[in-house]
């Protein structure tokens, strides 16, 4: 009687254990067919390659969630830079869709080359530019004048070259007959989040950045003390790069973005609209 209550109790082990087996080679058997399912999907997505200057980083990230909801056939990869960088990304073959830079220079010089198709160009946002100083405004900084004090060592500017606030900030010093004043005091980055950054920890005394990146800073760490007057509108143009493999993805994104879901998104974050009609 003792061997047979052995022998079931033996065999009700094996039983379950077995099952156990089974449910796990199920379970992952499961967990492989879905992943697969998801690479399968993911590999069905067209991806488009969109250039954009780093003034647009957090609208643009904004609307890629907004816009792959809605075409989930479609994968925005989105890289950020000064505009001139991703101009001549370009023109050095760089696999990319869409170009959305800050400056309309770069993109006349794509267009003049046929890098771009005119026909799919729009101006879809704008802005104005700005001083700020850290938090206190402890060297009492008020407009462009004032970095040229001798207190002021340290100015955030952009690549004067590569990037639209940079250009756009000598411009306004050299009219205002600045520019020789204030050259070698500048901290130079890539794009205006550099300036922006070098305001906020305080290793500039003073910084040229977007009305719009104003919002993207972290809180209690900076003022605008002036803005800055510019001879041209600051606009930002959008459009399809002629090498792409995907020109009607590539306008359906321009059409978002030009949208009221775009323009709408764009006003979240300060970009002033061009009128249209």
């Amino acid at each position: 009687m003792f061997c047979t209550d052995k022998k079931n109790q033996t065999l009700l082990t094996v039983a379950i254990a077995i099952v156990i087996i089974i449910a796990l080679a199920a379970m992952f058997m499961g967990s492989d067919d879905e992943k697969q399912q998801d690479e399968q999907q993911t590999a069905q997505k067209t991806a488009i390659t969109v250039s954009a200057s780093a003034v647009l980083t957090e609208a643009f990230t904004d609307m890629e969630k907004e816009f792959e909801a809605e075409n989930p056939e479609i994968d925005l990869i989105m890289n950020f830079g000064n505009a001139g960088s991703l101009r001549m990304q370009i023109e050095g073959g760089a696999p990319i869709d869409v170009f959305a830079p800050g400056d309309v220079n770069q993109m006349d010089m794509l267009a003049s080359e046929g890098l771009v198709y005119n026909d799919s160009r729009k101006e879809f946002a704008g802005s104005s530019l700005v001083i700020i100083v850290p938090k206190g405004n402890v060297l009492n900084i008020t407009d462009m004048k004032d970095l040229a004090k001798p207190e002021v060592k340290k100015i955030a500017l952009s690549d004067t070259e590569a990037s639209t606030v940079g250009r756009y900030a000598k411009q306004s010093l050299m009219e205002e007959g600045l520019w020789s004043s204030v050259q070698n005091k500048l901290l130079t980055g890539d794009t205006v989040k550099n300036s922006l950054v070098y305001v906020e920890r305080g290793e500039a005394d003073a910084g040229f950045v977007f009305t719009v990146d104003v919002s993207s800073a972290q809180p209690d760490t900076i003022e605008v003390v002036s803005s800055v007057p510019v001879s041209t509108p600051i606009i930002y143009p959008i459009a399809v790069v002629s090498a792409t493999q995907h020109a009607e993805y590539s306008q359906l994104f321009i059409d978002f973005v030009t949208g009221e879901k775009g323009r709408y998104i764009l006003e979240q974050y300060g970009f002033i609209i061009p009128q249209t009609g």
